[in-house]
């Protein structure tokens, strides 16, 4: 074994000034990819040259001099592969691929590999002792930004080092009617999930999603892209303005942070939308039962159901109402396994018949309104995965979609003058992305 290390040692000086030519060979292989492809797909192989998807692999000779020579060759992932397994079956050493793989995952989780897949392998022959090629370097593109390499150094380690590309901030910007459903409009109008599900949660204080959506309502919103200077948009920001026009009622929101520091979305007048208690701490879910008297599903007689139960598949997440602290979890007789947050000396809320709880949620934890506590289930008495929800007010459960909820901040002074004068330019860039697309509620 010691024998092994040492000859590794001896070819690294040699090895190392072939790589810089190899380099120059992978980079041109990173380069036929392409800045819009992304070989984290099954596609990825349609990028591959013809020379590297016949052969394999090709051979740069070292310079003269050099004790041995660069092998690099393209390899893809198939279904069932580990990088261990990638490697070895490339003759690659598992004590080598082993002290590889170590070093990637300081930046990189090895298991997120997908089939298809390309990583370069740069591999060093011409040691004769050696029992198969030396792993000199691996290379891939983790994502449209990111392309990592791991190579060997001149101690005889190997480093991965990670290379990002520059993204550009541009406006994003989507509008519908609806016609079925906010989410379906929102889909025809290419608005990513990620800012629908912000959208849904900025409205969710004010807007009851089940029963105050109908045909005909109409949306818009302005937020941010990141994107290549190729223009391939990789990741989505935050939302900067958000409207909704519900039978006729328009509400429309501006982000701005105030002297608090804690950034919201104000109306034109400078009343936050933030409230209390978020009347739907659930995101695409039913509403299955309001608040009210009804026959029991399970007891079979009328019974007062103090609550609202919103059906969703198990698993789906419940958020935190609003900003408190963990009064009660556990089980809790018919409500299965439940959560009580108090938020103030007035308010409470509860969350009954949960698969489970957040993991490491404990009585006397404080959350923060959206916070995920735990997710949606069947325990206790219940006829299938949903979520009971009660808002209660000064200890008497209280009906949560009527519920006179207190206001949020209400910017003032200086603030106030400040985020007046913060608008005309977001409303410009808002009447610039209309022009790009459509503001039907203009119709």
């Amino acid at each position: 074994m010691n024998h092994r290390v040492r000859s590794r040692s001896a070819v690294i000086a040699g090895v190392l000034g072939s790589v810089l030519l190899a380099g120059i060979a992978v980079s041109a292989l990173l380069g036929t990819i392409g800045p819009d492809s992304d070989p984290t797909t099954a596609d990825a192989s349609s990028a591959v040259p013809a020379l590297i998807s016949e052969a394999n692999a090709f051979s740069i000779t070292a310079p003269d001099g050099s004790p041995a020579s660069v092998q690099t060759k393209a390899v893809k992932v198939e279904r069932g592969d580990t990088l261990m397994k990638l490697l070895t079956r490339n003759d690659i050493d598992r004590r080598d691929a082993h002290a590889a793989i170590s070093a990637l995952t300081e930046v990189y989780d090895p298991r997120r590999m997908q089939i298809g897949q390309l990583f370069e392998l740069s591999l060093a022959d011409g040691a004769a002792e050696a029992a198969g090629p030396n792993l000199v370097s691996l290379s891939f593109k983790a994502d449209p930004v990111r392309s990592i390499q791991v190579r060997l150094t001149d101690d005889g380690d190997y480093r991965a080092e990670v290379k990002e590309k520059a993204l550009k901030r541009a406006d994003g910007f989507g509008a519908g009617t609806i016609k079925s459903s906010l989410y379906e409009a929102a889909m025809d109008a290419d608005i990513p999930a990620a800012v629908l599900h912000d959208m849904i949660r900025i409205f969710s204080f004010d807007v009851d999603f089940q029963r105050d959506i109908q045909p005909g309502d109409k949306f818009e919103v302005l937020y941010d892209e990141h994107a290549t200077e190729e223009g391939a948009v990789v990741r989505v920001g935050e939302i900067r303005y958000a409207a909704m026009t519900l039978s006729g009622k328009e509400m429309a929101y501006y982000q701005y942070t105030p002297k608090s520091g804690i950034t919201d979305y104000f109306n034109p007048k400078g009343q936050s939308v933030r409230k209390t208690l978020m009347r739907t701490p659930i995101n695409g879910a039913r509403l299955s039962s309001g608040f009210g008297k009804r026959k029991h599903p399970i007891l079979g007689y009328t019974k007062m159901h103090r609550g609202t139960d919103f059906a969703a598949p198990s698993g789906t997440p419940i958020m935190a109402a609003g900003d408190g602290v963990v009064d009660f979890i556990g089980r809790n007789g018919a409500y299965g396994k439940y959560v009580r947050i108090r938020h103030n000396s007035s308010y409470k809320t509860a969350y009954a018949h949960m698969s489970g709880f957040k993991r490491g949620l404990k009585q006397g934890d404080r959350v923060k309104q959206g916070d995920t506590i735990g997710y949606v289930g069947t325990t206790g008495r219940s006829t299938g995965p949903h979520l009971h929800y009660e808002v209660l007010e000064n200890g008497k459960q209280r009906n949560p979609m009527s519920v006179k909820l207190p206001a949020g901040e209400k910017l003032a002074g200086q603030d106030l003058k400040r985020f007046a004068a913060s608008l005309p330019a977001l409303q410009q860039r808002i009447a610039v992305a209309r022009g790009e697309g459509q503001f039907l509620a203009q119709d």
